[in-house]
């Protein structure tokens, strides 16, 4: 009887959708549409990256030049220093970015008080809104030659001034320190969450065994937060080979002195499209950047399927 029953709701399912599916699908129309028509139609201008485009011609009309782009770009001056730089930088942006993250997350689930806690969020995740130019002046302002704040204090202790904006070594450091201060907070966001779901048992039973904080730190924490921080490193690492156009060109206000430690990829395809007006070189490198990060999520996933199966991506 029971049988019958299900095969009956069975072949009614089959009929077709109810009306709650209808309107689950419906939500789901406008979404869908948007993806299809802002990231799959424009994929056929790829096709960009292997012709010599002419504006005139359009895509289809100019002349088909294969990996001729992409042997140009590789055999360029500028290849190994830009790629040097945006690999080096991200490589750094990730690893003192989530040791910030994961530390800063950890302070805020120490704090007794929620509305404290709530503060100190809000104050941490604020920098993430403004946008890299207003992060520039505010970086000129310390950093300005004459009347920077830094100079200023360099200055009372008898330090002469340093000209931050011609010390391509300096660049480095402040543009980490700049990364880190603008997307801490968000990121630390993450880890706070994942920490407030860790049962409170296991810090009462490392109470009573004695144990302080870094062994808590160690013994809890860090192995709680292990997939999370997986998961993470494994996105990032698909974007090692991007960089953040705003970070690089507005904090050093496109300055060629700094180039050497400054320039790198999404720069260096956005004066080429600026200056030179080659739409061609600059389709290939962003076609390059996406097979390389695609490539790299793969295998970072795969190294994680072989040491942890767990803590895959996928």
């Amino acid at each position: 009887m029971k049988l019958a029953k299900t095969s009956e709701a069975l072949i009614k399912r089959k009929k077709g959708l109810t009306k709650s599916e209808l309107q689950l699908y419906s939500l789901c129309a406008i979404p869908v549409l948007l993806v299809f028509v802002f990231n799959y139609i424009p994929l056929f201008g790829i096709l960009i990256a292997f012709k010599d485009y002419r504006y005139n011609l359009g895509i289809f009309g100019s002349k088909w030049v294969g990996i001729e782009n992409f042997t140009f770009f590789f055999t360029s001056s500028d290849f190994y220093r830009i790629t040097w730089n945006t690999l080096s930088m991200n490589f750094v942006f990730i690893v003192f970015g989530t040791i910030c993250s994961v530390l800063v997350a950890t302070l805020l689930f120490h704090l007794r008080s929620r509305n404290a806690t709530k503060v100190f969020q809000t104050i941490l995740i604020t920098p993430h809104f403004l946008s890299w130019v207003v992060v520039a002046y505010m970086a000129f302002a310390f950093l300005n030659p004459t009347y920077g704040f830094l100079n200023a204090i360099l200055g009372i202790f008898g330090i002469p001034a340093v000209d931050w904006y011609s010390e391509p070594g300096a660049w480095p450091y402040i543009l980490t320190f700049f990364n880190i201060w603008k997307h801490v907070g968000m990121d630390s966001v993450l880890y706070y969450a994942c920490l407030m779901g860790i049962d409170t048992g296991l810090f009462e039973a490392a109470d009573i065994d004695g144990a302080n904080s870094v062994h808590k730190f160690w013994k809890i924490i860090v192995p709680e937060l292990t997939s999370l921080l997986v998961l993470q490193t494994i996105l990032k690492i698909g974007g090692i080979f991007r960089a953040d156009f705003g970070l690089f060109y507005q904090l050093p206000r496109n300055i060629g002195v700094l180039y050497s430690t400054t320039d790198v990829i999404d720069t260096y395809v956005f004066r080429a499209m600026r200056e030179i007006g080659d739409m061609s070189m600059s389709s290939a490198i962003g076609l390059l950047q996406s097979i390389v990060g695609f490539i790299l999520v793969l295998t970072t996933n795969f190294v994680t399927n072989k040491i942890s199966p767990q803590n895959a991506l996928f």
